[in-house]
């Protein structure tokens, strides 16, 4: 019998030539993203957290200029309540930033500063991304600037509670190292492009990092930029989360066991015009189902301001469904549960 002689492939020398284009792909993004990132150095009177960086009113974290003519993307735990704010370019030049807006809920602000013809991040697509995918963090954990690490896009959907409070919906999960001094810089694709911002880890695990999808910020940015803040609603009630009896879910046919307790209302808000009162349960918005405070945070933000909205209650033995108008909310309010939420989902 013959003998066959197989020819055996160098698998070490496979291995290199990966290696080496996932060297060129994350040495190409970095050269082109460097530019834009900058290191973020703040003064305030006290001491922030979440995830940033700083002590006895000194503090640092990270951003990237998104336009030529100096507008840059942060984190709004990175520059709330800062006195005063220094961003230090790629090229060492420092310059004084003007905070242009900020939205605590879903942790994004805007910075200016007086430049021309600047480098700037193209941004991505974040509705695109793919559990698997490269990505790229850069930013300046503990003041390091410009520290590079890549990863993957471990999982998306993820949900984090900001600083307000609120719910942050489609957070991206990632496994590139992030450390404090990281929140504000850009998590970036294989193409250069930015599709998150950096903000968050948990402190009791290695790496599991979040970041804020560039989507968010997108679309955040739009509203600061036309109506200087986010317009979002409310409808103006102090509530509770519940879970219903068996009984009434069957009864009332409901497609679900959860829904929120009113315990107040605002006086000549949206809840007591539509006729609301304290006891009513809440099941339902626009025939969507209300199971928490969350869940009809999240619901108001796609909008409804001024608009007639139907909103399903039980009182009683009665299933009722009634017209509200909710409206604009700018405050930050004190809820039952001890955290801050905005008055789009409990509170005034």
């Amino acid at each position: 019998m013959a003998k066959v002689k197989i020819k055996q492939e160098n698998s070490s020398n496979g291995d290199g030539k990966l290696l080496d284009a996932y060297s060129a792909a994350v040495s190409g993004v970095v050269e082109k993203i460097n530019p834009a990132v900058v290191h973020i150095e703040v003064r305030h009177g006290g001491r922030y957290g979440f995830f940033g960086q700083g002590q006895g009113g000194v503090g640092s974290g990270s951003g990237f200029v998104f336009t030529p003519d100096g507008y840059i993307i942060t984190n709004s735990h990175v520059v709330n309540g800062a006195n005063e704010i220094n961003v230090i370019l790629h090229d060492g030049t420092s310059h004084e930033a003007q905070l242009v807006g900020i939205d605590p809920e879903t942790d994004i602000a805007i910075l200016k500063i007086d430049a021309k013809d600047m480098a700037y991040a193209p941004l991505g697509d974040s509705e695109n991304l793919k559990p698997g995918q490269m990505a790229i963090a850069i930013g300046s954990p503990f003041g390091f600037q410009y520290t590079v690490t890549a990863g993957v896009v471990s999982a998306l959907g993820r949900t984090l509670r900001s600083n307000s409070g609120s719910l942050m919906d489609n957070i991206i999960q990632t496994d590139a190292a992030l450390n404090p001094g990281n929140s504000g810089g850009p998590l970036v694709n294989s193409n250069g492009e930015v599709i998150g911002v950096n903000t968050a880890t948990l402190a009791a695990a290695q790496g599991v990092c979040f970041a804020i999808p560039i989507n968010t910020a997108k679309f955040v940015v739009g509203q600061i930029m036309k109506y200087g803040r986010v317009k979002r609603a409310r409808i103006g009630i102090a509530c509770q989360n519940i879970v219903l009896q068996k009984k009434f879910v069957s009864h009332f046919g409901l497609k679900s066991e959860k829904g929120i307790l009113v315990i107040d209302t605002e006086e000549n808000g949206p809840a007591e015009n539509a006729g609301l009162y304290e006891g009513d349960i809440i099941v339902e918005l626009n025939d969507e189902v209300v199971e928490n405070s969350d869940d009809l945070h999240r619901k108001l933000q796609k909008g409804f301001i001024n608009e007639i909205t139907m909103i399903t209650i039980l009182r009683g033995s009665k299933k009722l469904t009634l017209p509200i108008v909710p409206r604009e909310t700018n405050k930050i309010v004190q809820a039952s549960s001890g955290q801050n939420y905005s008055s789009a989902s409990c509170g005034r």
